[in-house]
């Protein structure tokens, strides 16, 4: 269960993630945490480039029985 806080943010940038939330099936505050997790990880990987974070970000949130298992060329027969 999450915590939920009010915070001010500008309408322009609420404008925005109202939009993109719409288009990416996510609530406004979704959207928002979802930029502030792509924000984090660009600060603390400032080497790799926003849409492979925000690729990855989105992998991870996929179900895991329908991954395909990674093998090693190495064991490959």
């Amino acid at each position: 269960m999450s915590i939920s806080t009010s915070i001010r943010i500008d309408q322009i940038l609420y404008d925005q993630a109202k939009a993109d939330a719409a288009s990416e099936h996510r609530t406004i505050a979704g959207q928002i945490e979802y930029w502030a997790k792509i924000g984090r990880a660009a600060i603390d990987n400032p080497d790799l480039p926003a849409s492979f974070i925000a690729e990855s970000l989105a992998s991870l949130s996929e179900p895991r029985d329908q991954a395909t298992p990674f093998v090693p060329r190495s064991h490959q027969g």
